[in-house]
């Protein structure tokens, strides 16, 4: 026997199960058992059974006899109002399930631990919608700080990363390469250098996105170095980002493709970071079993095919390498 449990409070089997929420609401509907019988296709006596057994469990009545009729009492009242919540949740919740058992239907929660991925991302989603007109795409970027975690939670069903996966439990497919580079205002001492190394900016204002303790540009690019800039400035607006920075109010580090526009017209200039470059390798990173849905294959080829840059050698979506469980380092994001 199956029966209902909290999730997050209570630890105990509830006596309350669904037949008993569906024969609540079917007597209530009715009027009597006999006719809520004819509703569940049981027998009166079957059903006056149930309703006796959960009355005993409950220690009170649930309904009034007058009569033939059947009235609620307060506490049937009480019970019916749950049940009829519970029940829609239930059957919503099957639904959702079986569309998306269906090759062309279903439901596709996504994230990405870089927040300037969100500015071509409703171009992409726009474009897949026409396909898949059945496949609802819910954005999280709630769980942008933590995708692994939130893939694992059965949260999300896929994250566009740059962390290289470690749990087996998950696959991973290539989808672009990108740069992180320093932007500068033309009037910036160093906006003619094709290099700056960290050490040249401990006087800087340093502008970033995310808190100090995820951002590439502080943990992975100036902590290594024993780098501790003169200021840091977090702006959670990428916009806001690029205005400062072109007001000579300080530097940041964004991915060259998303600052395309600004360069052309010269109104900013980059300089790598190090000689080497910060090099990154985007993916999508699902549970298995999402991997091999239809519609989420789909949606990785259109984010290959439509990436704002180079597409990274194509590989089938594959299981990670690596070994271990739980989150990856938590992601530092420029």
């Amino acid at each position: 026997m199956v029966r209902l449990r909290t999730m997050k409070t209570y630890h105990r089997a509830m006596d309350l199960e669904m037949k008993h929420l569906r024969l609540v609401a079917a007597i209530a509907r009715a009027g009597s058992v006999t006719r809520a019988g004819d509703l569940l296709n049981l027998s009166q006596s079957a059903l006056s059974h149930q309703l006796r057994d959960i009355e005993d469990r409950l220690a009170t009545p649930l309904f009034h006899r007058v009569g033939k009729r059947m009235v609620l009492t307060s506490a049937g009242d009480a019970l019916l109002r749950a049940a009829t919540q519970v029940l829609d949740i239930v059957g919503r919740t099957e639904d959702e399930i079986r569309r998306a058992g269906k090759s062309d239907g279903g439901l596709l929660r996504i994230t990405t631990q870089c927040y300037t991925c969100y500015h071509w991302l409703p171009g992409l989603l726009k474009e897949y919608r026409l396909k898949h007109p059945r496949v609802d795409v819910h954005v999280d970027a709630d769980a942008t700080s933590r995708p692994v975690k939130s893939l694992l939670d059965g949260r999300i069903d896929l994250a566009i990363m740059s962390d290289r996966v470690r749990d087996r439990r998950l696959a991973e497919r290539p989808l672009f390469d990108d740069e992180l580079v320093l932007i500068l205002s033309p009037s910036h001492r160093l906006a003619g250098r094709a290099v700056v190394e960290p050490t040249e900016l401990v006087d800087e204002t340093v502008i970033i996105y995310p808190p100090k303790e995820e951002s590439t540009f502080l943990q992975r690019v100036l902590a290594p170095a024993g780098v501790i800039p003169k200021s840091i400035q977090q702006v959670q607006l990428s916009e806001a980002m690029v205005e400062l920075v072109k007001a000579w109010l300080g530097v940041a580090a964004m991915a060259r493709w998303s600052i395309e526009p600004h360069l052309r017209a010269g109104t900013l200039r980059t300089a790598r970071l190090t000689k080497k470059g910060y090099q990154r390798r985007w993916s999508a990173v699902m549970l298995r079993d999402t991997a091999n849905t239809a519609f989420a294959k789909d949606f990785v080829d259109l984010i290959v095919r439509r990436s704002p840059v180079r597409v990274a050698p194509p590989a089938p979506a594959t299981v990670s390498s690596l070994s271990g469980t739980g989150e990856t380092p938590r992601r530092a994001r420029a």
